[in-house]
């Protein structure tokens, strides 16, 4: 990680994933390069691509995906723009939904079907090994430990090297750690939803890494324009900005991985690194989504 003070991320601050991956705590969600409704190809894959490439070039060292984005073009366009991938970038993806259209998710969780998700991801991204593996959601048709239970199955055989849970309770979290290492969690979690407060404050006790998916809540950052703005303004930054800053802040086991489509987006996204909110901004803007 050459001239580490001149990327933007590197303000972000590190974890360690597991014993062994150590990566800036602002990275990439890789399901906004797909279509419309996380379906089929983008509409533009050169800007795609771009996003990718620039991700690297800003420091961005943490890329998550899935199957199901596209499904199978996210992971392909990573291939296809990334490939061979520096030793310091971490892939991570997931299994566990079957996609059958625009915005239509169907848990699968069957472990028959997570064997093929993973024989697919590791064959799109041209990898032998997945560095984090998530199980994409519980499926309540299907006892959780059986789920879990075939990535441990799968990381005996070599083919995964961490383990990580999304959309996960307390309970399931513990029920998982009981069979395998858990070394991620990722939840919906951002300024204006924060059900999964309780699950922020468990990984970082236990030293798990956090990843709120949908972490700039577009859209539902407006409701509070008076102190957000005021604090953005300050900063010189946009509503989005602070809301990335402040997640950051909320923990230092805490992994924001926005996701866009736009070259500019992503490096408006890469600047929240750099933002350093006061605690009495951070309570300021807590209290203000409440």
């Amino acid at each position: 990680m050459q001239q580490t003070n001149l990327l933007p991320v590197s303000a972000s601050g590190t974890f360690l994933i597991g014993d062994d991956l150590r990566v800036y705590r602002l990275g990439f969600g890789a399901m906004r390069i797909t279509g419309k409704g996380i379906w089929g190809a983008p509409s533009d894959k050169q800007e795609a691509l771009n996003v990718l490439r620039r991700a690297l070039e800003l420091g961005i060292n943490l890329i998550d995906t899935a199957d199901s984005y596209g499904p199978a073009v996210s992971e392909s366009l990573i291939a296809e723009a990334l490939y061979p991938y520096p030793s310091h970038l971490v892939i991570a993806t997931k299994g566990g939904y079957i996609r059958t259209g625009p915005d239509q998710w169907r848990p699968d969780g069957r472990p028959e079907h997570l064997r093929e998700a993973l024989q697919g991801s590791l064959q799109r991204l041209r990898l032998q090994r997945i560095d984090l593996y998530q199980l994409h959601t519980p499926d309540p048709k299907v006892p959780f430990q059986d789920s879990v239970g075939e990535l441990v199955k799968m990381k005996a055989e070599g083919k995964i090297r961490h383990i990580g849970l999304s959309n996960v309770n307390a309970q399931q979290l513990e029920q998982a750690r009981k069979l395998t290492p858990i070394v991620t969690v990722q939840n919906r979690y951002n300024l204006t939803d924060r059900t999964s407060e309780d699950m922020v404050d468990i990984c970082q006790q236990e030293n798990i890494g956090f990843i709120p998916w949908f972490p700039l809540a577009t859209g539902d950052l407006n409701r509070d324009q008076g102190h957000l703005a005021r604090i953005a303004a300050k900063h010189n930054a946009t509503p989005g900005q602070i809301a990335l800053a402040w997640l950051l802040k909320r923990s230092c086991s805490m992994l924001p991985i926005p996701g866009t489509g736009s070259v500019k987006h992503l490096e408006e996204n890469a600047r929240a690194a750099q933002i350093q909110l006061s605690d009495e901004e951070f309570q300021t803007i807590s209290q203000g989504f409440h």
